[in-house]
């Protein structure tokens, strides 16, 4: 288990319900997928190492739960604007989603 953190410090993450306009593959990976996110008021690029457990046209239409406020990351020359939450199980990873239909940009808390 990691180190316990304040509550201030956990509001100082910002999730976001974001769902999946595009999903592709990456030229030149095999497990990374390239996402177009809609958060509303913005779309954003993230790139998920989910290509071997998911193929790109599964996700696409998910509320998906994101990390927004990542500073973004240059990964194999793309920009990733932020993260894709999985849960981390022994077969595959399970991306996180909402059980009811909820507006992109909807903060989780």
């Amino acid at each position: 288990m990691l180190e316990k953190i304040s509550f201030e410090q956990f509001q100082k993450v910002d999730l976001r319900v974001g769902k999946v306009l595009r999903a592709e593959g990456v030229a030149g990976s095999e497990k990374l997928l390239r996402l177009e996110i809609d958060l509303g008021e913005e779309r954003r690029q993230i790139l998920a190492g989910l290509a071997v457990s998911y193929a790109a046209e599964e996700l696409v239409g998910q509320s998906v739960i994101i990390v927004a406020n990542l500073e973004p990351r240059k990964i194999m020359g793309l920009e990733s604007q932020g993260m894709l939450l999985c849960a981390d199980t022994s077969e595959k990873p399970v991306c996180l989603t909402v059980l009811s239909e909820v507006l992109p940009g909807t903060r989780v808390r």
